[in-house]
């Protein structure tokens, strides 16, 4: 091959691991993966920090790929992984897949992937072929084997991908039961976006003597992303994303809600606005939700609206613009979202759309990531958010391409705002 592949050489990995890596065009690992990689290849257990975008993935990926094919010779037997990859979500567990198949595509390994949302009986089929790799979402997994269709006897390697998503959505006791059904002796990786005590009491019950690498600081941002806060009403968040996608003419927008039903009525509004858009949930069937995503990455489908677990592990290189329509309660869930963007050296922007209510959500999310995050009021937008002391940029829109900002009427904007009551809050 061409590519100068030395530096991924110097991590001990095999001919035909870099072979497939120089078909993916890249040629310098990232740190995580600098850091993963021989620590993995030694054979010893790893917990390690990392968020998504910095290059995970490959970072386990490859070394148990390379370990698979040295630990022994047996034949691969139907439904008895030698491998188990557990994941928080569908759109991950795919992901991941299709990142073992890019990897592994000149060794002679058999990887298949399971998760709930679809039809269980092809997959119990598909379980009746051999297998070294098993990717599984922990509720579909339990399924498979509490039907006799997977045995989990035969694990030699286990990794735990977003392990501190898979707590927040409540996996912890589908984790324990699939833990009690490995073999003892077996090499065990858990990765997690930050290192919180839940995460360390798993890891220790998991983990015997692991190596520990962290590649970003706990919970902070990305330097890449530009972020801003637009003050805003409540009432006017949609027509003002509306006439920022339009202005700025955002091609590829990823926008977080905090509800299903919200993604659903949103990505309805915005198609009333003329932008195309869709929206991604729990709630959506596994084929609508691939067929959403799978449009947004190829750029046909220019707004993908999402909550924050339905967006979990959309992996999208180069993406723009990230955009909390809703701020999440847990603060954590900011520094994941925006981190959707600036990835692999690229820059991108997260805007915020706060409204009064959430100011405080906001102090917390400034709180966790160090600094404050500049407020941008928008002109005929503003949002009566300023706090005392706060300095607020203010900003005159440009007109959009498609003409000027429309309301939920559809008249235009041509004259002064009527002047709105203030609203009345309730005693806390």
């Amino acid at each position: 091959m061409s590519a100068d592949l030395s530096k991924f050489a110097e991590l001990g990995l095999a001919p035909a691991l870099l072979d497939a890596i120089a078909d993916t065009g890249y040629t310098t690992p990232t740190p995580i993966q600098a850091k993963a990689i021989p620590l993995v290849l030694e054979g010893g257990d790893l917990l390690a920090a990392a968020q998504t975008g910095t290059g995970k993935t490959a970072g386990f990926t490859l070394p148990l790929l390379q370990r698979l094919t040295e630990l022994h010779n047996d034949r691969p037997q139907p439904g008895k992984p030698r491998c188990l990859i557990i994941t928080p979500t569908r759109e991950l567990a795919a992901q991941i897949a299709e990142s073992v198949k890019t990897y592994g595509t000149h060794l002679p390994l058999k990887s298949f992937v399971v998760f709930g949302g679809v039809n269980i009986n092809p997959q119990r089929m598909a379980m009746r072929k051999p297998v070294d790799i098993l990717i599984a979402t922990p509720g579909r997994l339990l399924d498979l084997v509490g039907q006799n269709i997977v045995n989990l006897s035969r694990v030699d390697i286990l990794v735990l991908d977003e392990a501190d998503r898979m707590l927040d959505m409540g996996f912890i006791h589908d984790i324990k039961k699939v833990l009690k059904l490995l073999p003892k002796k077996r090499q065990s990786l858990l990765f997690s976006a930050t290192f919180s005590e839940d995460i360390r009491k798993l890891a220790h019950g998991l983990l015997n003597n692991p190596g520990e690498v962290s590649v970003t600081p706990r919970n902070t941002a990305s330097e890449l992303v530009e972020q801003v806060v637009h003050l805003v009403d409540k009432s006017r968040k949609r027509q003002l994303l509306s006439t920022l996608i339009k202005q700025h003419n955002w091609s590829q927008v990823l926008v977080f809600t905090k509800t299903k039903h919200g993604a659903n009525r949103l990505a309805e509004q915005l198609g009333k606005d003329g932008i195309q858009s869709m929206a991604i949930h729990g709630n959506k069937s596994q084929a609508a939700r691939t067929k959403a995503l799978a449009q947004f990455k190829n750029g046909s489908l220019q707004v993908l609206v999402a909550t924050d677990i339905a967006a979990r592990g959309i992996d999208i290189e180069d993406l723009p613009n990230v955009v909390n329509y809703e701020l999440p309660h847990v603060s954590e869930d900011y520094v994941h979202r925006i981190g959707r963007t600036g990835r692999a050296g690229a820059s991108g922007q997260a805007v915020s759309l706060v409204n009064i209510d959430e100011l405080k959500l906001l102090k917390g999310i400034e709180r966790l990531i160090g600094r404050a995050i500049p407020k941008v009021e928008i002109e005929g937008f503003t949002g009566h958010t300023e706090s005392p002391g706060e300095t607020v940029v203010k900003r005159k829109p440009r007109p959009p391409r498609n003409g000027p900002p429309r309301n939920n009427s559809g008249a235009s904007q041509g004259g002064p705002p009527k002047k709105r009551q203030p609203r009345r809050r309730r005693a806390s």
